[in-house]
């Protein structure tokens, strides 16, 4: 017969195994999403990066891949859990406690330079302006800006005036409030162009939703971090009481 202590314990077993393997399932899910958004980062906002940074950047190869570590630890928990392997379990805490650590310097970093991050879109932002000819990967990225934010050059309208674009060809098209009334001989009258494209600048547009939504962004950064702390308690406790009591998943 089995002794009154594990009897009692093995329903605190039960019950941490099924909410390790809920977590587990949370984080596989989380894992999955980083890496859907590190795929679509890259394949469709590639162009976009090109006027954020001024060469080549690793964000989106550095989420996909923790995305897909994570899809890989989450289904090792699992795989923990249900065997009930103490070192298994020990080893998915460590696991988790590498990604908390990871996640937790990519948020800190992010918010204490998200003032650089400005600085350098704005130097970006305006090298593409001034040197936009209407065909390249820039310039098709500053176009798909201004038509999604309504929004036209750097500070104003009047950022194209100093462009290489503007003595020949005038504002583009894609600063048009409304495109079928914008003429060439229009947009490259400074005047008459005033009338016809929008007014806002983009880059405050841009520094604006930076600035509104930081907070948002770096409390799910650090929900996210820390909810790793929860899957490394539940972890070690699981792989504690069954270390202690001796006891195995059939």
């Amino acid at each position: 017969m089995m002794a009154p202590s594990r009897m009692e314990t093995k329903p605190v077993i039960f019950i941490l195994k099924t909410l390790l393997l809920l977590y587990s399932f949370i984080f596989w899910v989380t894992g999955v999403v980083l890496l859907s958004v590190g795929l679509w980062w890259k394949f469709m906002l590639g162009p976009y990066m090109l006027l954020i940074s001024s060469g080549p950047t690793n964000g989106p190869y550095a989420l996909a891949g923790t995305g897909a570590a994570i899809v890989l630890f989450g289904l090792f928990g699992c795989f923990a859990t249900c065997r009930g392997r103490p070192w298994m379990l020990k080893l998915y805490a460590v696991f988790l406690s590498l990604v908390f650590m990871i996640e937790l310097v990519a948020g800190i970093s992010g918010f204490i330079f998200r003032h650089e991050i400005k600085g350098t879109f704005l130097t970006s932002y305006s090298e593409a302006v001034m040197w936009y000819n209407g065909y390249d990967e820039r310039s098709m990225a500053v176009d798909s800006v201004q038509r999604t934010l309504h929004c036209c050059g750097v500070q104003n309208y009047t950022s194209w005036f100093s462009s290489v674009y503007f003595p020949a060809s005038g504002i583009p098209a894609s600063c048009c409030v409304t495109y079928v009334e914008c003429s060439k001989a229009e947009l490259k009258n400074a005047t008459l162009a005033a009338h016809k494209v929008y007014r806002q600048g983009c880059y405050e547009l841009v520094v604006s939703f930076i600035e509104n939504n930081m907070a948002v962004i770096a409390g799910v950064t650090f929900g996210i971090a820390f909810s790793q702390v929860l899957g490394t308690s539940l972890a070690c406790c699981l792989a504690h009481f069954i270390s202690t009591n001796q006891y195995e998943m059939v």
